[in-house]
């Protein structure tokens, strides 16, 4: 049992941490702060909750479980309330979100 655990645990640790990785991808090749925000918001949340999933299945029944999950349920609920108050200050502040200027067409042919 404490084998699966184990592998449960590193699972969701590692994808997590790939989660995490990719979400610091999106904000260097997405092409606008909308889209940047989007990806770094949902992605880094996911990283964060699987992250935290790990570190619960390595803790067991104790303390410490009951303090990640608090963590985890603080950063459930601020990460997309900031994500949203961020995205409704900029569009309120006058920055657009760039859109697609070819009307749905590809440009290659």
């Amino acid at each position: 049992m404490s084998t699966i655990i184990n592998i449960l645990s590193w699972a969701c640790l590692a994808g997590g941490g790939l989660f995490c990785v990719i979400g610091a991808a999106g904000l260097v090749r997405m092409p606008d702060f909308y889209t940047r925000m989007h990806a770094a918001s949902i992605t880094d949340t996911l990283g964060a909750g699987l992250i935290l999933l790990g570190l619960v299945l390595q803790a067991g029944l104790t303390l410490i479980a009951v303090k990640l999950l608090m963590i985890a349920l603080l950063l459930l609920f601020t990460s997309p309330t900031a994500t949203h108050a961020l995205a409704k200050a900029a569009l309120i502040r006058g920055l657009e979100p760039k859109l697609d200027q070819s009307g749905g067409k590809s440009s290659k042919a």
